[in-house]
């Protein structure tokens, strides 16, 4: 099961790498990748959790708290994303929404990586 949960993570880092990577590349619209990084960041971090929590093999202690703001961060970085590329596709630019959906992602990095 560790190898299942491992493979998850590697998506999940991918997804990650989806949304930073084409925020980076994709100013000032929200570009596909974008969204489906969005998404599998959201997807992907609900089956950590739940994975963790359920099998005890694993061995993961997880902090709630930090789980539900990463959550509730990755539900802005996918609505802002969804918003944004559905907005360009109608042909109107609003760059903001790349910055919300791109600086949050980032912001969700760093709440994993400094929060202990």
């Amino acid at each position: 099961m560790e190898l299942v949960y491992n493979v998850v993570v590697a998506t999940h880092l991918l997804g990650m790498a989806a949304v930073v990577g084409g925020y980076v590349a994709g100013q000032p619209k929200v570009s596909e990748l974008m969204v489906w990084g969005a998404r599998a960041q959201l997807i992907t971090g609900l089956i950590l959790v739940g994975m963790a929590e359920s099998i005890d093999s694993l061995d993961k202690d997880l902090n709630m708290v930090k789980v539900g703001t990463k959550l509730v961060i990755s539900i802005l970085v996918a609505a802002f994303a969804e918003m944004g590329r559905a907005d360009a596709k109608r042909g109107k630019d609003i760059p903001w929404m790349t910055h919300a959906a791109g600086g949050l992602a980032i912001v969700n990095v760093l709440v994993a990586v400094l929060w202990t």
